[in-house]
């Protein structure tokens, strides 16, 4: 089995290419398959070879999904499994409209149907995000609730969900977008997604750095951990398309946690001088963004399928500070450097 992982060169594709790599084979769909090669495509070059480097069974594909060379090469190996995790993050898509509708939008199309000329449909799996759902005051829903993007960003990725809802159903993929919780706490730098204050809150202390508070205490987030958000790429990978049906949206849980709580957890793990280089300094921009978002959403199809969200606030934060199982992330995004 080949498998195309998209945007590999970023934060969650570097952690899915190394845990692939790492491992001879997959449950695919509801079977067992061996995996043979992994093309991994991203713009940025150097990561990708270093990653072809330190792996024999993977191969740097770089440039863009709307390259043809790129399109053709993917053609032509015609993966039985694609990642697709290339975007450009919430923030970045809010401030260049162009270049977030060609890369989380065209991007998309282009890939779809070059999987429309492969001889078998692959398993295809689309990187998505709770920044599609919006509610009043930061509240809960369900994941039955209808999504009403708020942000460029979000909308870019409803219409991506539904292009693989469609593909899906008309026979060109088999198809799962994963609605990816906010994922905390990320190894590297800042980065221009609105909620990157969820890992710099963390992260920076941590490290002996100031980290800046844009937003309330008051604000809750649905959170997940790196390695939970490998888990999930995993388990979707896995699940028989009829245990999806058509369906194909898969809203993945998450614990809800309000920034003021995080920030106690943070304070009870590594002390009050940590907690102490957290310094409000409230950004509208970015509150109004997160605000809509929802605090909490209750997951209970995505459970009964096997995603299984972390314990509490403090498995993340001691899964940062311990390493975790994270596999050598870059210092800078590139590509899908979060999910909302």
């Amino acid at each position: 089995m080949r498998i195309l992982v998209t945007g590999a060169a970023g934060f969650i594709g570097h952690m899915v290419v190394r845990a692939l790599a790492d491992r001879d084979a997959l449950i695919v769909d509801g079977r067992e398959r061996r995996i043979a090669a992994i093309i991994a495509t991203d713009i940025a070059e150097a990561p990708l070879t270093a990653l072809a480097d330190a792996h024999p069974r993977v191969h740097a594909v770089p440039g863009a999904l709307d390259d043809p060379a790129v399109l053709d090469r993917i053609r032509e190996d015609a993966p039985e499994l694609v990642v697709h995790l290339a975007a450009v993050v919430s923030g970045q898509a809010e401030q260049d409209y162009d270049l977030g509708m060609r890369v989380n939008l065209q991007a998309t199309i282009a890939l779809i149907d070059a999987c429309r000329a492969m001889p078998v449909p692959p398993v295809f799996l689309f990187s998505s995000s709770v920044a599609v759902l919006s509610c009043a005051h930061n509240d809960t829903i369900s994941e039955d609730t209808l999504p009403a993007p708020l942000s460029s960003y979000g909308t870019q990725k409803l219409m991506g969900e539904l292009l693989v809802r469609d593909a899906t159903r008309k026979g060109f993929i088999r198809g799962r977008a994963l609605r990816f919780p906010t994922i905390s706490v990320r190894p590297g730098k800042p980065n221009q997604a609105a909620s990157s204050f969820a890992s710099g809150v963390i992260r920076e202390p941590l490290a002996g750095l100031e980290a800046v508070l844009p937003v309330g205490r008051d604000l809750r987030l649905h959170l997940a951990s790196p390695a939970k958000a490998l888990d999930y790429v995993l388990v979707a990978a896995g699940l028989a398309q009829d245990e999806i049906g058509t369906q194909t949206t898969l809203t993945l849980p998450g614990i809800s946690v309000s920034v003021g709580e995080m920030l106690d957890t943070l304070e009870r793990i590594a002390g009050p001088e940590v907690a102490a280089r957290v310094v409000g300094r409230p950004d509208a921009a970015i509150a109004r963004i997160v605000s809509s978002w929802p605090g909490r959403i209750t997951t209970p199809r995505t459970q009964a399928l096997g995603f299984a969200p972390n314990a509490d606030f403090a498995e993340i934060v001691h899964e940062h500070r311990d390493g975790g199982r994270q596999t050598g992330t870059r210092p800078g995004p590139t590509k899908e450097e979060e999910t909302t």
